[in-house]
C-alpha cells in the first residue's frame, strides 16, 4: 500500500510539474510581447523592414539596428517571420540581458535565466558569442559558462549538442541573450539538393528582385542561371509560395511551440498561393548538369508552369518571341572567368549583346567593380551589397538600342 502510495504521489508531483511549467510557459512565453531581431546581410535591412511591415503581425513596432531589423511581437510572429521574410537571414528572440564585468557575477545572473521554458531537454545548444569593448572579451570563455548554466538549470549531464543555437551579444560588459528560431540560415529554402560554384544565395537573389522591382506578369529571363536561385526565389514570388514553405523551423522544438497556431498560419499562407496559367520565366545555362539538376527541382516542386529550362550559351539566347521584362544576370568573374583580360573581354562582349538582344528590357546585373560598368551604354541605378565577404555592385537599368549612349 505504501508503494502505492508512494507511486502515486510520484505521478502526482510529475503532473505537478508539467503543469506549472506549462503556466510558466503561457505566462512568460505565450502570454507576453517579445523583442526578436532579424539578421540581414549589409545594404538589405530596408528591404525587410518593408516585408515586414507587411506581414500581419501582431505589433508593428519595427526598426533598423545594426545587422538588421528588431521588432516586438507574439512568439508566434516569430513563425510568420520565418515563414514569409525572403531577405532575413535568421530570426533571434531576445531572452535576456546581463550587465557583468567579471565571470563571477556572469555566472551568478546566468543561473537566474530560466532555460528550461526556451529550450528542450534533448542537449545543449551550440553557443555563439560576439563581445566588443567590454572587461569579458574571451568568448570561448563566455560560451563555457552559458553551455554550463544551462547544463546544471537543465539537469543535464554529458548530453550531446541539439540543434538548438543560443546568442550572445556583448558590448560595453552589457550582454544580449537571444535564442535562434529559424534553424538553418533562411536562405535554404528547402527546394535544392545541389548548388553551382559561388552560388548566390535565395536571400540575396530576392533583394535583387525587389531592387529591380521584378513584376511577375513581366517575363524575366535568367539566362547565366547555374542552379537557378534566380528563376527559383521569381517562381516562388510570383505563385505567392512563402519563403520557407519547403523547410522546417527551429521553433518547432521549442517548448513553447504552438502546432495549433503554426497549421492555421501555413493555412492561411497556402490560400494565397497560386500559380499562373503559362511560364514566364525562362532559365537557361550552357552546363548540360547545371540545366538537368534545375529541371529536377523545377518538376519536384509543381513549378514546371513557371520556369521553362533550356541549355544554351547566353550569347545563343534571342529573345524575339518575348516581349520586354527583366534579364537579371550574375556572371562569372574572378577566378571563374580566368584572367582579368578575360573578364574584361567577357563585360565587353555581354555589353555588347544585351544591346543588340534586349533592346527595351530591364537588366538588372552583377558586377565585381564598378570599372565594367564603361561596357554597358545605358542609364543605370548601383547598389553595393556583400556575398561570401566580397563587396559587389547590382547596377540596374533599361536596355536603349544598340549604337545608343547615354552616359
Amino acid at each position: 500500500m505504501r508503494v502505492i502510495c508512494k507511486g502515486l504521489k510520484i505521478i502526482i508531483t510529475e503532473k505537478t510539474n508539467t503543469t506549472s511549467a506549462i503556466k510558466r510557459i503561457r505566462r512568460h512565453i505565450r502570454g507576453q510581447t517579445h523583442t526578436f531581431f532579424a539578421a540581414t546581410a549589409p545594404g538589405f535591412e530596408s528591404l525587410c523592414l518593408d516585408e515586414l511591415s507587411a506581414l500581419p503581425l501582431s505589433i508593428k513596432e519595427a526598426k533598423i539596428t545594426d545587422g538588421g531589423v528588431e521588432f516586438s511581437g507574439r512568439v508566434w510572429d516569430a513563425y510568420l517571420t520565418n515563414l514569409h521574410l525572403r531577405t532575413a537571414n535568421r530570426i533571434l528572440m531576445r531572452i535576456g540581458e546581463i550587465t557583468a564585468s567579471n565571470f563571477h557575477r556572469l555566472k551568478k545572473k546566468l543561473a537566474e535565466l530560466p532555460w528550461e521554458i526556451y529550450l528542450p531537454t534533448d542537449g545543449i545548444p551550440d553557443v555563439n558569442v560576439s563581445v566588443r569593448k567590454s572587461r569579458l572579451w574571451h568568448s570561448d570563455a563566455i560560451a563555457d559558462i552559458v553551455r554550463k548554466s544551462i547544463r546544471n538549470r537543465l539537469g543535464i549531464s554529458d548530453s550531446p549538442l541539439s540543434s538548438q543555437q543560443i546568442f550572445v551579444r556583448g558590448i560595453n560588459d552589457h550582454f544580449l541573450f537571444s535564442i535562434d528560431t529559424s534553424g538553418e540560415l533562411l536562405h535554404k529554402r528547402g527546394l535544392k539538393t545541389k548548388v553551382g560554384k559561388a552560388p548566390i544565395r535565395e536571400t540575396t537573389a530576392a533583394a535583387i528582385l525587389k531592387q529591380a522591382q521584378y513584376h511577375p506578369e513581366d517575363p524575366l529571363i535568367d539566362p547565366l542561371s547555374g542552379s537557378g536561385t534566380f528563376s527559383l526565389e521569381a517562381a516562388m514570388i510570383a505563385a505567392n509560395i512563402p519563403a520557407g514553405w519547403f523547410r522546417e523551423f527551429a521553433f518547432t522544438h521549442h517548448p513553447s511551440f504552438e502546432s495549433g497556431r503554426w497549421k492555421h498560419i501555413r493555412r492561411e499562407a497556402e490560400k494565397q498561393i497560386a500559380l499562373p496559367n503559362a511560364g514566364q520565366i525562362f532559365a537557361s545555362d550552357k552546363d548540360p548538369k547545371a540545366c538537368a539538376e534545375l529541371e529536377k527541382t523545377v518538376e519536384q516542386h509543381g513549378l514546371s508552369q513557371l520556369i521553362r529550362v533550356d541549355c544554351k550559351d547566353f550569347f545563343d539566347i534571342l529573345p524575339t518571341q518575348i516581349r520586354p521584362g527583366l534579364i537579371i544576370i550574375n556572371p562569372p568573374y574572378g577566378r571563374r572567368i580566368g584572367t582579368q583580360a578575360d573578364s574584361e573581354n567577357f563585360f565587353q562582349a555581354m555589353g555588347k549583346h544585351l544591346q543588340k538582344a534586349y533592346p527595351g528590357w530591364k537588366a538588372a546585373i552583377v558586377v565585381p567593380h564598378k570599372d565594367l560598368l564603361k561596357y554597358f551604354h545605358f542609364k543605370t541605378r548601383i547598389y553595393q551589397f556583400f556575398h561570401g565577404g566580397m563587396k559587389l555592385f547590382l547596377m540596374i537599368g533599361k536596355i536603349a538600342p544598340e549604337g545608343s549612349i547615354l552616359h
